[in-house]
């Protein structure tokens, strides 16, 4: 018999699906990628997609990937799933989906419920987040559901996160990881489990804990390759299905950071900062910090939540060039903005960007907008482009600076993963604003690989996390800040950009209360 020694990664983002296999020293051994398209809006501001759109893929993608020459499905020892989060799904008690699944991207919102009564109620208020609570009701998918598709909701058996769907169509079984509880449900974010049966989160999620699957830690046992996901997916029947974790908290450990003085940027389409705890600290009051892929750990995080969509944005907007370019020349848009912004020197010349092309909950408030000030007749739309970049960048090292104060670790070295991490010049200017050694992970699939570590933990082929994380990761291209550089943008962050938010949120109230705009 082959030796079992490669691990199968499933990684279901918001634009694609990938089937990856690694070896037990991190390697990438075979990668299959389906495109598909991110969702479908029936009204301004939705976000759904077809379940089915997501299991088609996984098929399709593993069925590929087993026919790579070289590829013995002998050799491959376990499967572990990691997907986007916040993005539910609901069915029936066969486990058929009872309408599209809401996509962590929906903007719609449930206005009008009743305020929190009892103790609870009087708590939020005194603390001053009854705002807060009221936003988290207005956000939750399920709530929106029981109001507007009663019928959906009577008939909803299981109530599910895409992690919870997938995983039950690979075992047959409704089981989840607790690394995936990411989204508006009643988490216990602290205690990592369902939360208590007293909690105020079961007072606002319209669920009863027979709709909610069993949980499992990251590392366990899910359960095993179903007769008919095998039939469908060519994965070996039996194969053991590996707990892991939601995407973000998988590209922590898939980028080597377990310690918390390694902070791990994530320039994908949110752009996070995150480190891995073993306390439970909440970087905002009442916004939690998110299970780990680490069983029994925390990763503190900070999101802006348009972070690397506003280089698509900038493309579709400005990018007609470069998109032209691409076309004839075949390579990516986005690696032509290199060229674009070459020679635009750090600070862009003055022009300021602050990241809230989509508000946030407490900081940034409901009211944040988005902000560019300093235009010159200098100005060109490459100075726009770098000034997007270094916006983002000021925006995480705020999130940096308010990880350390309340975890009380200094953050010492970054690692960056994501689609924009393939940026020199991205990686380089945050070096730069950050003042700190940046690296990227030397594999770009670092969410794959963080639940492949999951899977080599769990099937016992490393004996613990550690010794998976130091055998399964290392440091790719470093950059070293430059120090004048440093000097010139430690002077904008404090100066200018840390002030900004504070002088303009009366400005963005304003807007939204003559506009109704954001709601």
């Amino acid at each position: 018999m082959a030796e079992q020694d490669l691990l199968l990664s499933i990684d279901n983002g918001t634009q694609s699906l990938k089937a990856l296999i690694f070896d037990a020293d991190g390697n990438l051994i075979a990668r299959q990628q389906v495109l598909f398209t991110p969702y479908f809006s029936d009204q301004p501001g939705w976000a759904e997609q077809d379940p089915h759109v997501f299991w088609n893929a996984l098929c399709q993608a593993c069925q590929e990937i087993f026919a790579t020459p070289g590829i013995e499905k002998a050799r491959i020892a376990g499967v572990a799933l990691t997907t986007q989060r916040a993005t539910v799904i609901n069915v029936d008690k066969d486990g058929r989906p009872l309408r599209p699944a809401i996509l962590w991207l929906d903007q719609r919102k449930c206005h009008g419920l009743p305020p929190l009564g009892g103790l609870w109620g009087l708590f939020f208020k005194v603390t001053g987040l009854a705002g807060t609570l009221a936003y988290f009701q207005s956000e939750t998918e399920a709530n929106w559901i029981l109001r507007n598709q009663p019928a959906v909701w009577a008939q909803t058996h299981k109530y599910l996160l895409l992690s919870g769907y997938l995983n039950f169509r690979l075992t047959g079984d409704y089981v989840d990881s607790i690394g995936s509880q990411v989204g508006y449900l009643p988490f216990d974010y602290k205690r990592l489990q369902w939360a208590r049966s007293w909690d105020w989160k079961w007072r606002c999620v319209p669920v009863s804990p027979d709709q909610l699957p069993r949980l499992m830690a990251p590392g366990q046992v899910l359960g095993t390759v179903s007769r008919q996901a095998s039939k469908e997916t060519g994965i070996p029947a039996g194969m053991p299905v590996i707990a892991a974790a939601a995407d973000k908290a998988c590209e922590v450990i898939g980028s080597g950071s377990l310690d918390p003085s390694v902070g791990c940027l994530s320039y994908g389409t949110t752009a996070t900062i995150n480190v891995t705890h073993r306390r439970y600290i909440e970087p905002i009051p009442l916004l939690p910090a998110y299970p780990s892929a680490v069983p029994g750990s925390h990763t503190i995080e900070v999101q802006v939540f348009r972070g690397f969509w506003m280089v698509n944005w900038f493309k579709e907007e400005f990018g007609f060039p470069e998109q032209q370019a691409a076309e004839k020349t075949g390579v990516a848009a986005e690696a032509l903005f290199e060229g674009l912004i070459k020679d635009i020197p750090p600070g862009s010349m003055g022009l300021m960007l602050q990241p809230f092309w989509t508000p946030g909950i407490r900081t940034p408030g409901p009211e944040a907008k988005g902000a560019i000030i300093g235009f010159g007749d200098v100005h060109t739309r490459a100075h726009l482009y770098r000034s997007i970049l270094e916006g983002i960048a000021y925006a995480l090292r705020e999130g940096k600076e308010r990880i350390e104060r309340r975890s009380r670790t200094p953050i010492t070295s970054l690692r960056v993963s994501g689609g924009g991490s393939q940026s020199d010049l991205a990686l380089q200017l945050t070096a730069d604003i950050f003042g700190l050694p940046t690296a990227r992970p030397h594999l770009y699939e670092t969410s794959g690989l963080g639940a492949a570590i999951d899977t080599a933990v769990g099937l016992g082929l490393h004996p613990d996390f550690e010794t998976a994380v130091n055998a399964m990761t290392r440091p790719g291209d470093r950059f070293e800040p430059n120090p004048s550089n440093h000097r010139l943008y430690n002077e904008l962050y404090h100066k200018v950009y840390k002030r900004m938010y504070r002088r303009l949120r009366p400005l963005y109230e304003k807007i939204r209360e003559i506009t109704g705009y954001p709601e």
